[in-house]
């Protein structure tokens, strides 16, 4: 918790406690990005099948754990982790995808959507926890959600270039 104090030539300095923040209100935050790669993991096909069958599954491995230090910091900082999927479907931003199975382009067009939401809530979050002297939740913010979210983004941005598969051209 962020505490104001006067120091000696009276301007106000800001000190960062260890104890709980109670009673805070907040819009929820929760990501679907590692469901979605699972359901792109399982329902991909044509002849990029195994790459990206590989690459969705150790994206979704990724996610996993992005999600599981995320939800450590929400419990350390005094607040409540949405762990159930329906409560996590109720407050998510990103688009929930048919049932069905979708083309590979849509398959990655909407996972780059997906990404793009989150970095861009990122840069917000860490900006705002910088501003609050909450150093711990900036820098998981920035060294492992952002930095995942743009790696796999270009990833997956690979794969929408327009180029042959079987011959070179020239």
């Amino acid at each position: 918790m962020a505490k104001k104090s006067e120091n000696g030539n009276g301007s106000r300095t800001s000190t960062i406690s260890a104890q709980p923040r109670f009673h805070q209100k907040a819009r929820e935050i929760q990501m679907t990005l590692r469901d979605l790669y699972k359901k792109s993991h399982w329902q991909v096909s044509g002849p990029t099948f195994y790459q990206l069958h590989l690459l969705f599954d150790k994206h979704n491995e990724e996610q996993s754990e992005l999600v599981d230090t995320i939800a450590e910091r929400i419990q350390l900082l005094g607040g409540l982790a949405i762990a159930m999927a329906h409560d996590v479907a109720e407050t998510t931003r990103i688009e929930r995808p048919p049932k069905g199975r979708e083309e590979v382009p849509v398959q990655i067009s909407r996972l780059i959507d997906a990404h793009q939401l989150i970095i861009s809530h990122c840069r917000e979050l860490a900006k705002r926890a910088s501003t609050l002297g909450d150093d711990g939740t900036n820098d998981l913010v920035v060294s492992d959600v952002l930095r995942t979210n743009e790696l796999q983004m270009w990833f997956l941005s690979e794969h929408l270039v327009d180029g042959p598969l079987v011959h070179a051209i020239g």
